[in-house]
């Protein structure tokens, strides 16, 4: 995803630093500034991070699964603590950080570090926006296309409607536009933006 945002927002004017590990460079599309770091570790990229208003932090476990428990401790919470601490000393104007969809059935733990991450942010003081995806629908993650049919009739049924919209499915393209546009549009506060925001970004 951060390479589909890099892409989104060099042509549309906006100067880029990434945050990569070591060897994997190459992976980023061209023209932005590529900062070699680890992204648990505040101290190995935060005096790099100025002059910039924005940061945006997508760090996460792939394809999370109830397996993965201590990854997510390690990783998600990591990365965010990490980045706040960067935000912080920086004097980052806007925070993005992409959480996930709450309250949700399954998957507790997980939906647990990020909520700790999105409270991290907001006590914190940073003026942030806090995306809260479900399932994002791309490349290797195709099959949940076979429950779009049953969301779009839960979403039309009064007692289902709430929960099929906010853990619904929103797709690459809608999640790239809504980054752009909480990049291009800061929050003053903390504005969360859930599933039916996401979709909105992209009409």
């Amino acid at each position: 995803m951060g390479s589909r945002l890099i892409a989104a927002l060099l042509p549309r004017g906006h100067a880029v630093r990434a945050l990569v590990r070591r060897g994997t460079e190459g992976k980023l599309p061209p023209g932005g500034e590529v900062i070699v770091g680890d992204p648990l570790d505040a101290s190995t990229f935060v005096s790099r991070v100025s002059p910039c208003d924005t940061l945006v932090q997508l760090v996460g476990v792939t394809h999370p699964n109830p397996s993965k428990v201590a990854e997510f401790r390690a990783v998600d919470f990591g990365s965010a603590k990490a980045a706040v601490k960067a935000a912080k000393e920086n004097g980052i104007q806007h925070f993005v950080y992409v959480s996930v969809a709450q309250p949700a059935p399954v998957m507790k733990f997980y939906v647990k570090v990020r909520a700790e991450c999105e409270e991290m942010i907001r006590a914190s003081g940073l003026n942030a926006t806090i995306l809260r995806p479900w399932y994002v629908l791309g490349p290797g993650r195709w099959w949940p296309y076979l429950l779009v049919p049953f969301y779009w009739v839960a979403e039309r049924v009064p007692a289902t409607r709430d929960s099929a919209r906010r853990l619904g499915s929103v797709n690459h393209k809608q999640m790239i536009a809504a980054l752009t546009h909480a990049v291009e549009n800061p929050a003053n506060g903390t504005r969360i933006l859930e599933v039916p925001q996401i979709r909105q970004s992209a009409l």
